[in-house]
């Protein structure tokens, strides 16, 4: 038998080359077939996209040339829906006390709104952004956010933006019976005191008004907490804690840290005396400042509301013009958040 003849027969009986590779020239590479399909798979992409898009032609049917074809349906949002009304009648306003702290910013926004929408609380976050030069004055920044919130919402959270809740057995629904403190002493990381009501608290804006707000003295940190405390009880109010909770000190993540973020806890002048008095003239009636712009922004496809605030402080007393920052604070970069939003935080003035 020749040798064409012995090629032959080895392919019929199944040996040598595939049969669809014995079709093809001599020399044919594998190459340009892979090219090939790869070129083809492309084409076949960029039609249907044209097609369903309404920018490709029409070919055939009973539709004239250029006729719109049917849209493509729509992509799924990237977080869910903040405001669905099946949730129930009540809204949240999420009010977060904000001076320069953007990493644990682009971390809060976003998994709090999984947080709150996996649990079916209406809600929308409101970042309290203090621009001005004075020391950071988080109780003022709360009671600019309380009027700023807009009718639209019934109760308000005071939450640190540190402060994660990894817990979802945690209760973030309307606090009709009173302030329910979330991120109570026997759960915060570091603050184990009774009367400690920081971090995470819960108030209907009614309840809020009774106590007149917070106390707009305590500039720079701490101590205004503990005198809303004595303001809830004298309105009459009972605080309520969270109960049934097993993960104790582990329920949250706390993303301060003190080598870096350094507490500013001077306490100068008339502080030294007033930190430790309830302040019974100040509060919402009299919080003094004016809201330089109001920018609806969205951090990782989370929706929030950023209010670039400026307080006024009565320097007289010299116990808020002291502040300077650290550093210097980096621009927001529009790659942070989503392309078609304006990012409008920035650093103090």
């Amino acid at each position: 038998m020749g040798p064409a003849r012995r090629r032959a027969a080895l392919r019929l009986r199944g040996g040598g080359s595939p049969p669809l590779l014995g079709l093809l020239p001599g020399r044919f590479s594998v190459f340009p077939l892979f090219f090939l399909a790869l070129l083809l798979g492309f084409a076949s992409l960029l039609w249907l996209q044209l097609s369903c898009s309404g920018e490709g032609p029409v070919l055939g049917g009973g539709q004239s040339r250029g006729a719109p074809r049917q849209p493509c349906p729509p992509q799924a949002p990237l977080q869910p829906a903040e405001d669905e009304p099946s949730w129930g009648p009540h809204r949240l306003a999420l009010l977060v006390p904000f001076r320069e702290r953007f990493e644990e910013l682009l971390a809060f926004v976003p998994y709090m709104h999984r947080f709150l929408s996996k649990k079916r609380i209406r809600h929308h976050i409101f970042i309290l952004n203090q621009v001005d030069h004075f020391r950071f004055n988080r109780a003022s920044l709360i009671n600019v956010g309380f009027l700023e919130s807009g009718n639209n919402t019934d109760y308000i959270a005071m939450h640190d933006v540190d402060l994660l809740p990894l817990n979802e057995q945690l209760d973030y629904g309307f606090p009709e019976a009173g302030p329910f403190h979330v991120a109570s002493p026997e759960l915060h990381p570091l603050y184990h005191y009774k009367t400690y009501v920081g971090g995470i608290l819960l108030l209907t804006k009614q309840h809020y008004e009774m106590c007149n707000g917070m106390s707009n003295r305590f500039w720079g940190w701490g101590r205004e907490d503990d005198e809303f405390y004595r303001r809830i009880k004298g309105a009459g109010l009972q605080v309520r804690r969270p109960s049934g909770i097993t993960t104790g000190y582990e329920t949250f993540q706390h993303l301060h840290d003190p080598a870096w973020r350094k507490r500013d806890q001077k306490r100068i002048a008339a502080q030294k005396q007033e930190q430790f008095k309830v302040d019974r003239e100040g509060g919402l009636n009299n919080v003094r400042y004016r809201i330089e712009s109001r920018t609806a922004l969205s951090v990782a496809g989370a929706p929030c509301t950023v209010l670039n605030i400026l307080l006024d402080c009565d320097t007289r007393f010299g116990i808020g013009h002291l502040y300077a920052s650290p550093s210097p604070v980096p621009e927001l970069q529009p790659g942070l958040a989503e392309a078609d939003q304006s990012i409008s935080l920035r650093r103090s003035k």
